[in-house]
């Protein structure tokens, strides 16, 4: 923006040169594809990601139920292979052994995670599937927008920096080029250039 401004400002300057109007112009071209592009690409992508995680949040409750489950009996002992990291001691006392019946009818027993301390013969409610497999609770829509306003905004900064780039190095190739310029114009003026005794 700053290459634009001081262009226009100084746009009948003799000195002004040729690299100088394509350092103005890239400069704009990149703005406003930041401004237009960058913005329609991620609202375009935010829209893709919704339709997308709506469809996934409709599946997901149509396949996925809530079941009720009967404690057989507390396991005393912490679960194998405990993650010392999302797991303590308060979860491992809080696994169980559970009978549950399937929406399909099949009868399963295993051993679950409590939502909350429980004693033997208590009820609570998981989430499983049509052949009563243990599975997350579905995504809700909440979740999806949030995903999908993300994946816009990650878009737009992508895309944008991209452009952002590509601009810097058209700059640079322009630098280059003046600096090389530079170096033939000061090797035509020759060595003793400026001297008292050259006789300029």
């Amino acid at each position: 923006m700053r290459a634009m401004r001081g262009v226009w400002r100084w746009r009948r300057n003799p000195l002004r040169r040729r690299t100088d109007r394509i350092e103005a112009w890239v400069a704009l071209v990149a703005a406003l594809l930041i401004a237009l592009g960058a913005t329609s690409a991620g609202w375009l992508t935010g829209r893709a990601a919704q339709g997308a995680l709506l469809e996934t949040v409709r599946i997901q409750h149509q396949q996925r139920h809530l079941t009720w489950v009967t404690v057989e009996r507390l396991l005393s002992r912490a679960p194998l292979d405990p993650d010392p990291e999302t797991s303590s001691q308060r979860d491992a006392h809080r696994r169980v052994l559970a009978r549950w019946i399937a929406r399909d009818g099949s009868a399963h027993i295993g051993q679950l995670a409590a939502p909350r301390p429980v004693e033997t013969g208590e009820r609570f409610r998981i989430w499983t599937d049509d052949r009563g497999r243990v599975v997350p609770r579905p995504m809700d829509t909440s979740t999806a927008a949030t995903h999908a306003v993300l994946a816009g905004l990650g878009t737009t900064a992508g895309v944008g920096m991209m452009i952002e780039g590509a601009r810097r190095m058209v700059v640079w190739q322009l630098m280059v080029r003046r600096f090389r310029r530079w170096d033939q114009e000061w090797k035509r003026a020759g060595q003793d250039w400026g001297r008292a005794d050259a006789g300029s």
